[in-house]
């Protein structure tokens, strides 16, 4: 199995598993978007872990601006939506998968 074939293994497993929580903690909550985003931010713990995760997001998101631009591989524009819908464990893979097309 090749390096690009993995990233992109990883990118269907930071879709699914995570998912897997968000969707189980909805469905247990009356599936409101609002009740869980009040809870990532109920301690200072998990208020770090989203401010942790919205910086890697920001930060991801101007690599792959910076480098379409410069590579010109549009399909890798795709990982900006796949972070901020799914999160950054879907994101990254799925950009490093793009990325390792050869060009």
């Amino acid at each position: 199995m090749s390096l690009r074939w993995l990233w992109l293994a990883l990118a269907l497993w930071g879709a699914v598993h995570p998912m897997y929580y968000f969707m189980s903690y909805m469905a247990a909550n009356g599936w409101s978007l609002g009740a869980l985003i009040d809870a990532w931010y109920v301690n200072d713990s998990t208020h770090g872990l989203v401010w942790d995760l919205t910086i890697a997001a920001i930060t991801l998101t101007l690599w792959v601006l910076a480098e379409v631009a410069v590579r010109r591989n549009w399909i890798a524009l795709l990982a900006i939506p796949a972070t901020f819908c799914i999160g950054v464990s879907c994101g990254l893979p799925l950009y490093l998968y793009f990325r390792s097309k050869p060009v």
